[in-house]
């Protein structure tokens, strides 16, 4: 008669204690998407969060496949400049991320931001579900009442996130010296300042 051994049996017969396999879960991670004007910006500003694991610049919430550069960068394809942020929720949590985001940008200027205007670079919040939209408009509603009103961040359904280029990916860590003076002169900080004190 022949006998069945259980396949737990031959994995565990088949390692000694020293070389038991590796039973740890892989880290746990969220993503969030975040529209600040130029991605190089936004894409800096998150990277310096602890707790935040990657960002990615992109283009997010149109109607065209596939997007470029140019196509976004000249309008018509509904797309916004956003930055893909995947961050560990046991060390930040998506209300952090969203009360952080909102003093990197000019809550606002609907029209771009500092020196990109137009459609393409307008603030927005993509949320996935009910309770994303829930923590971003509430981050919204307690900005201080010092700051002019109305606020013009759009809160977005989130869709379908398209990478931008490579040549933009972490542009601020490959062209630093083109970077900063960049964002020097399009007024980025200086017009924070004004905003947010």
């Amino acid at each position: 008669m022949r006998t069945t051994i259980p396949l737990i049996a031959l994995l565990t017969a088949a390692c000694s204690a020293d070389e038991a396999p590796a039973q740890t879960p892989p880290a746990e991670r969220a993503a969030a998407v975040f529209a600040g004007g130029c991605f190089w910006c936004t894409e800096s500003d998150f990277d310096k969060m602890p707790g935040v694991l990657s960002t990615t610049s992109g283009y997010t919430g149109g109607r065209v496949a596939n997007p470029t550069y140019k196509q976004v960068s000249a309008g018509g394809t509904g797309h916004i400049e956003g930055v893909r942020v995947v961050y560990d929720p046991k060390r930040i949590s998506y209300a952090d991320l969203v009360r952080r985001f909102l003093p990197m940008i000019d809550v606002t200027d609907g029209g771009g931001q500092f020196c990109d205007r137009g459609e393409s670079y307008k603030p927005a919040i993509f949320v996935a579900d009910a309770e994303q939209r829930r923590t971003a408009q509430a981050a919204l509603r307690q900005i201080d009442p010092r700051i002019a009103k109305p606020l013009a961040v759009a809160v977005l359904p989130a869709s379908r996130f398209w990478p931008a280029e490579g040549y933009h990916q972490d542009y601020y860590k490959k062209n630093p010296v083109r970077y900063k003076y960049y964002r020097w002169n399009c007024g980025r900080d200086k017009r924070l300042k004004e905003v947010w004190g």
